[in-house]
């Protein structure tokens, strides 16, 4: 018997034709439960149309292209996250990134101001974000960049974010906001309107050092941001479900998108994670099209081709 909950043929069903824009999995410089290549074929065997692969320290684009060519039935996209492995808020990095065809760009996440200096506890019994362990760890051997800010003491967006954005504008790159603090989010997204970036990402607003409240994620909604919705918040327990269905009610599901964040050994096969989410939100009362809009339509506009993406 799976140590796991297996999801229901609805849900399969109704997250058809979906991306999942977040996952962690190997080749990682931590444990993942599966690899690129397999998870590609796991998505094929469900239905999945791609996935966004997700590192704290190395760019994917490369290793994404490689997925590709070897499973051509399945999106595998790059990113790049602008944490000190990367050079910190390097517009170099998103630059190359975007000429290998990466998809998306996080603002920093382990190495983000607002990350390092967040005193919020998880809720008890909550399981911890693997990449503790890996900060710590270079932490103990001195190996400590800098953190990397976003706005001056003022709340002002810095140049080289800004320079970031421009560079995220022309290849039209996805903006994921990363591990930065509520109003730091809101300075950037707004910098990044005026840039032109044209689809941005509130990452996980729900995590740890963000818990965005509602009247914040209102705001980020009402800048055409989408907010990303992440199964493994919940199922790890650093935010109950209760509140997250009530954030996703209040804020309006046609501005949420669902993914999974997985790719854990102690969490659920990385191809099940949004089709379990989607069980969960029926359960709680949710229409299926409005998963359909959270789980498929909205990842499509994120991640699929601009030739192929869905209108809002």
């Amino acid at each position: 018997m799976s140590e796991h909950p297996v999801p229901s043929a609805r849900a399969r069903a109704l997250v058809a034709g979906a991306y999942d824009t977040h996952v962690h999995v190997a080749p990682d410089v931590m444990a993942r439960r599966i690899d690129d290549l397999d998870l590609a074929g796991r998505f094929a065997e469900v239905g999945l149309a791609g996935f966004v692969l997700k590192s704290h320290y190395v760019a994917t684009a490369e290793r994404a292209a490689v997925v590709r060519r070897v499973r051509p039935g399945v999106d595998v996209l790059g990113a790049v996250t602008l944490n000190g492995a990367m050079g910190g808020m390097n517009p170099v990095a998103v630059e190359i990134a975007g000429r290998q065809g990466a998809r998306v760009v996080w603002m920093p996440t382990v190495d983000a101001g607002n990350q390092r200096r967040s005193h919020a506890a998880d809720l008890p019994g909550a399981k911890p974000a693997m990449w503790g362990a890996l900060q710590a760890d270079l932490h103990t051997q001195g190996i400590v960049p800098a953190a990397v800010e976003v706005v001056d003491p003022d709340g002002r967006v810095l140049e080289p974010v800004r320079q970031v954005l421009r560079v995220i504008a022309r290849h039209d790159l996805v903006l994921a906001t990363g591990h930065l603090a509520g109003p730091e989010i809101v300075a950037v997204v707004h910098a990044a309107r005026a840039e032109g970036v044209r689809r941005i990402v509130v990452t996980h607003p729900e995590f740890t050092s963000q818990r965005l409240p509602v009247a914040q994620q209102r705001e980020l909604a009402e800048a055409g941001a989408l907010l990303e919705r992440c199964f493994t918040t919940p199922y790890t327990g650093k935010v109950s479900w209760p509140d997250l269905f009530g954030n996703i009610r209040a804020v309006g599901v046609a501005h949420s998108v669902l993914s999974s964040d997985l790719g854990q050994p102690f969490n659920p096969p990385v191809e099940d994670g949004l089709a379990l989410f989607a069980d969960r939100l029926l359960e709680a009362g949710f229409a299926e099209r409005d998963i359909e809009t959270m789980a498929v339509r909205n990842s499509r506009r994120l991640a699929a081709p601009a030739a192929d993406r869905i209108p809002a």
